[in-house]
């Protein structure tokens, strides 16, 4: 973020919750600025909104391939993920509460990553992720456009992505795993290991296969 003089701005606020565990005690306290997106104005301060998300056909075919085939199924959680996009347009905000400048109020911040609630944030994430995947060779399935796959003569990996969660299967243990190394080394991710919960669904896995539970 860097800071400059003008007159055209948006609003932003500070969001505060308390995440829980399962038991009931607290995890930890989350503060986060998220911007006024309704104060933005199209094709001034944002354009492409549109992100794609799998669909729940193509996350059931990949479940399908994890007993029969013999693949490993893992998951990978993005960290923050609307703040990871980069911004195209010209986005200009006013400064967060208890961070104003003393000097001059009136200065703003002109942001150059995402944000939540900017009216760009999916689509510019979705962009980002998808130009990393095809420069590690993925290419996006014909049938679902959230479905990376990359194929040479030892092994097939496929990437299914929903915003924020991506699941990475495969027969080649080792090629998983190296996919996973370059994904956490470009973004701030964490590696969830084995698939256990994704999209209300739960997974349990058993000797001959997994259970689903949802």
């Amino acid at each position: 973020m860097t800071l400059l003089d003008t007159t055209s701005r948006s609003g932003c606020k500070w969001l505060y919750k308390v995440k829980d565990n399962i038991d009931g005690s607290v995890n930890r306290y989350q503060a986060r600025l998220v911007a006024k997106g309704f104060e933005q104005t199209h094709d001034i301060d944002y354009d492409e909104t549109f992100a794609p998300v799998a669909k729940m056909t193509t996350v059931r075919v990949v479940f399908t391939l994890v007993p029969p085939r013999g693949c490993h199924l893992h998951q990978i959680d993005v960290k923050n993920v609307f703040l990871q996009g980069d911004l195209e347009e010209r986005v200009v905000m006013v400064q967060p509460l208890r961070f104003q400048s003393e000097l001059n109020k009136l200065i703003v911040c002109r942001l150059k990553k995402s944000l939540y609630s900017l009216k760009q944030a999916p689509h510019t994430w979705n962009s980002k992720i998808t130009q990393q995947l095809h420069k590690m060779g993925f290419e996006v399935s014909k049938f679902d456009s959230s479905l990376f796959i990359r194929k040479d003569q030892k092994s097939l990996i496929c990437i299914l992505l929903y915003v924020d969660d991506l699941l990475v299967t495969g027969a080649d243990l080792v090629e998983i795993n190296r996919v996973k190394s370059q994904l956490l080394a470009a973004f701030e991710m964490k590696d969830l290991g084995d698939f256990h919960y994704f999209l209300g669904i739960k997974v349990i896995h058993i000797p001959n296969g997994i259970l689903l539970t949802q």
